[in-house]
């Protein structure tokens, strides 16, 4: 939020509680303070307690109020408002806003550009897991289950409606570029219980077989230009992919009974200075209509991470979603306090950490459109008289 607002804010909040003293807003500043008394759902004789002793520099019109009341603003509010109105009617309209110049975004790179930065990334890709350190980490794993849509558990085909089945805390070791999991925690309570036994959806890959499976020359991957995005505020490319079946090295295991190896597709968004990768997905394609698993899809976010005064760039969290037998399994998977590996080392799990915020893993478009700004109505100029904005 923009700085100025969040004092503007302050400042009436403050006024609302502890001054009579008149004050002068502008039609910009009312309009903010009124849409944040209503997402702090602040009390409407308050607000309007606050108006009586509010004078505006510019003039409000009719037009102005209804936006603010289908906004949600109370009845002593409006009316306040309504006084304001007849108020500032002989005042001048507001000053137009210009609208912030759209961001510049770097011209798509050509097809040789493009071939280049695939087979840049495929080389880190190949050699990341040699690239790690060997460390500790804590891996917190919160499993969902809802009813996959058109299933007798969801038969509205309505988005789903995930609960909670429960929290996995794990102690994953990386040592000479193999993985050890044990499970520390179930549902933040202390337990012996194996990994492998605990039941329920699992996934493993994250420290460089889920990139080298895309990456390998024998895949045949096929890779295309999807443009430009942000990520954790830094403007990224996006590249698309795909592997055939005859070529894929990923498989699907249900029940540790059947097993697949699907065609597959996805996304790579790859940080546009460093060219390493910071997040791909992944989509199971063409999946038999006999095996059990529908749907399966993984989204990886990779991030940087001190490990002893030392940056590295580490799996930060992981989304894995399957469809069997008419239920959505989902697994959200975070990587928290990485650390140097030592054999001896005793680590205390007293309860698991919260959750990571949303914007960690948000991808957003890397120019947004703008809204165009309304135009200031001349209330003087014949033609506008019919305006609403103009009527008194």
């Amino acid at each position: 939020m923009d700085m100025r607002i969040r004092q503007l804010g302050a400042v009436l909040v403050f006024c609302l509680a502890a001054t009579a003293q008149v004050q002068t807003l502008t039609l910009d500043q009312l309009m903010q303070f009124l849409t944040s008394s209503v997402e702090k759902k602040m009390l409407d004789g308050e607000v309007a307690k606050f108006l009586v002793k509010t004078k505006l520099s510019e003039r409000l019109d009719d037009v102005t109020i209804e936006k603010l009341q289908a906004s949600g603003i109370g009845t002593k509010t409006l009316n306040a408002l309504r006084v304001l109105r007849d108020q500032s009617e002989s005042l001048a309209t507001a000053k137009p806003v210009v609208a912030a110049p759209k961001p510049q975004l770097p011209p798509a790179p050509n097809a040789e550009e493009q071939a280049a930065i695939i087979e840049e990334v495929r080389e880190y890709a190949l050699n990341y897991s040699k690239s790690l350190p060997n460390f500790l980490s804590t891996q917190v794993v919160r499993r969902y289950q809802a009813g996959a849509p058109g299933s007798r558990y969801n038969t509205r085909s309505s988005e789903p409606s995930w609960v909670q089945v429960d929290l996995l805390t794990l102690r994953l070791s990386y040592f000479d570029q193999k993985e050890e999991y044990k499970l520390i925690l179930h549902n933040n309570s202390p337990t012996t219980q194996d990994y492998k036994s605990v039941g329920g959806a699992t996934s493993t890959g994250e420290f460089g077989s889920l990139l080298r499976d895309i990456f390998e020359p024998r895949t045949h991957a096929r890779f295309g230009w999807d443009g430009w995005a942000r990520l954790r505020d830094k403007l990224v490319m996006a590249f698309d992919y795909s592997v055939e079946q005859a070529n894929s090295q990923w498989g699907i295991e249900y029940e540790r009974k059947d097993h697949i190896v699907p065609a597959y597709s996805g996304r790579i968004l790859i940080d546009k200075d460093t060219h390493v990768v910071m997040r791909v997905t992944l989509n199971a394609d063409n999946i038999p209509a006999t095996f059990p698993v529908k749907m399966a899809t993984t989204i990886l976010d990779y991030d940087y991470t001190d490990i002893s005064g030392h940056q590295f760039l580490l799996p930060l969290k992981s989304e894995t979603q399957m469809s069997a037998d008419g239920v959505l399994s989902k697994n959200d998977t975070e990587f928290r306090l990485y650390r140097k590996y030592s054999a001896e080392a005793e680590i205390r799990y007293d309860i698991t950490p919260d959750a990571l915020p949303a914007d960690q893993t948000k991808e957003t478009p890397a120019a947004p459109p703008k809204a165009t700004a309304p135009k200031a109505i001349d209330c003087k100029d014949p033609k506008n008289a019919k305006d609403p904005g103009c009527k008194k």
